[in-house]
């Protein structure tokens, strides 16, 4: 897979992901050495090792979106998302008057791309809208540019300035959707973890582990307080 390659070790906006020294540092030396034989073999190989380390990883980016009032012309909504890069974590958070949850779904994920600094990423979204998730992995969208962004009715599409703006990081970076029943507590009594594992993987696939199925639930939670809290902002 072709990768885009990086001046700088700065993968993200200020206040996001940084390169551990420890890694940046060798990675440099790597990169500016004329050959192998520049530098002993065991180093040269713990620095491949180091740099394949970092740039394999993937980003995993997972989003909420929230409504108060959601069927009313005055409400109060909310997003969330939390980026995962290796070790390294950032949330983002906001709020928004008079929209739809819909409309905080799609804006979460938005969000989240639009702090990404480069392209060429490997990335994996976690999300517990079907709307979103339907749209990107049944490919609704290409069927709205065929049609000049009407429905299969003729009817306009809705919500179409976000996904204008959404589908561009298609083109930018390596990403796959996965679907997340949201508002699962894992840690209630009450709840089946087991059946709630096997519709993970239903919607994504059996190679998805438990610790998968279980991380991606707890991680959307998180995304969802994210939400409450930027709803709560605007209060």
């Amino acid at each position: 897979r072709n990768r885009t390659k990086v001046k700088s070790h700065k993968c993200l906006r200020p206040q996001c992901y940084h390169m551990p020294a420890l890694i940046s540092t060798p990675v440099r030396i790597f990169l500016r050495a004329k050959a192998p034989r520049s530098l002993p073999a065991t180093q040269a190989v713990a620095i491949r090792l180091l740099f394949r380390y970092h740039y394999d990883m993937i980003l995993k980016i997972h989003t909420d979106g929230a409504c108060s009032g959601n069927q009313n012309e005055e409400n109060i909504g909310g997003w969330g998302a939390v980026l995962e890069y290796g070790p390294h974590e950032k949330e983002l958070f906001g709020g928004e008057l008079n929209t739809t949850n819909n409309r905080m779904e799609m804006t979460a994920l938005l969000e989240a791309f639009r702090a990404l600094k480069r392209g060429g990423l490997e990335i994996e979204v976690f999300c517990d809208s079907s709307y979103l998730m339907d749209c990107f992995r049944q490919g609704w969208y290409k069927n709205w540019l065929r049609n000049g962004w009407k429905t299969k009715a003729g009817k306009p599409v809705e919500n179409r300035d976000l996904w204008e703006a959404l589908l561009p990081f298609l083109e930018k970076h390596d990403i796959r959707f996965y679907r997340v029943k949201g508002h699962v507590n894992l840690d209630h009594p009450s709840t089946n973890p087991e059946k709630h594992f096997k519709k993970f993987r239903e919607w994504n696939g059996t190679s998805m582990t438990y610790d998968d199925f279980e991380h991606a639930t707890r991680m959307n939670n998180r995304a969802d307080a994210l939400a409450n809290k930027g709803m709560d902002r605007l209060r």
